[in-house]
């Protein structure tokens, strides 16, 4: 098969290793820099051209699109699905994951665990918003953050109305969320390829930081996950309409809680920490399922 990876930059370690997955199966890969591509949007002709050139028809992508490039790089990927082309994330559910208030927004409507969460653009009372959630502390969020970037912790209501007030003065757009204490600073990130949990792993947040993203000093162990777990990214995979992606889970007293979808996952952590060759479990999952004018919407809403 001839696929396209469409990164920013081919020495990531995701994108050399889902390359050389794909290569010693013997397929034909290209790493294509995503905002380097332009569209020809002819009727009954689209095309995706670089450099001057029609880039060739490719019979699956993977998306590799990072969240500063989302509306530009989501244009893209339909372009190719308009060719053709089998997306394995295709551009509508890339598009939902991508925005935090749809996403928590799709998965209550279905039912799947959530901390309480609040969304308002000027509300009248910012201490009911914040009483709503559960109160102080309490968990605030841009949410165009990513990386635990704009994740902010509010220990006391004083200090959550300061943070409110100040993020609404520079006019973004903020979610407050319930803290879910018994976490102990800790998540577990769900790769999910089609309708499985192929790799987990817990990541815990370093001393004094209830953030556990590894790229802010982290660190992450093997998880055995529970049969509810498993299901709830599952359900959150298949919700979002995403083939593959990271669900992001933290362990409440009242079960599974879903923190995030991510439609790029990085395969770094997971790899080395479960020891799974994720990227050919994509690649396994693309053999058996690409096929031309195959993407179509998933999920719903």
């Amino acid at each position: 098969m001839k696929i396209a990876i469409l990164s920013r930059n081919k020495k990531l370690y995701s994108t050399r290793r889902l390359k050389e997955a794909g290569e010693a199966r013997g397929h034909e890969v290209d790493v294509i820099d995503t905002l380097h591509c332009y569209m020809d949007i002819t009727s009954n002709r689209p095309a995706v051209r670089m450099k001057g050139v029609e880039l060739p028809q490719y019979d699956a992508i993977i998306p590799r699109i990072g969240a500063s490039v989302s509306f530009y790089g989501t244009s893209v990927v339909r372009q190719f699905e308009m060719t053709g082309s089998y997306s394995i994330n295709e551009s509508v559910a890339i598009s939902r994951s991508r925005d935090k208030l749809r996403s928590m927004q799709l998965l209550s409507r279905k039912g799947v665990g959530l901390p309480r969460t609040g969304f308002a653009n000027r509300p009248d009372n910012i201490k009911d918003l914040i009483k709503n959630v559960g109160g102080a502390p309490c968990v605030i969020k841009l949410l165009e953050g990513t990386q635990g970037i704009g994740v902010v912790l509010a220990e006391t209501t004083k200090t959550a109305e300061a943070i409110v007030e100040a993020f609404m003065g520079l006019n973004a757009n903020i979610l407050i969320q319930e803290f879910i204490k018994e976490a102990g600073g800790a998540d577990i990130r769900c790769f999910v390829v089609g309708d499985k949990v192929v790799a987990a792993m817990k990541r815990q947040g370093a001393e004094g930081e209830f953030r556990s993203n590894l790229h802010r000093g982290g660190s992450a162990v093997l998880v055995k996950l529970t049969k509810e777990e498993r299901a709830t990214a599952i359900a959150a995979a298949n919700i979002m309409g995403l083939n593959m992606c990271g669900v992001d889970l933290l362990r409440s007293s009242r079960g599974p809680v879903v923190m995030e979808v991510n439609s790029s996952p990085g395969l770094e952590g997971i790899e080395t920490v479960t020891k799974k060759d994720v990227a050919d479990l994509v690649f396994d999952f693309i053999e058996k399922n690409a096929k031309p004018h195959r993407t179509r919407t998933q999920g719903k809403g």
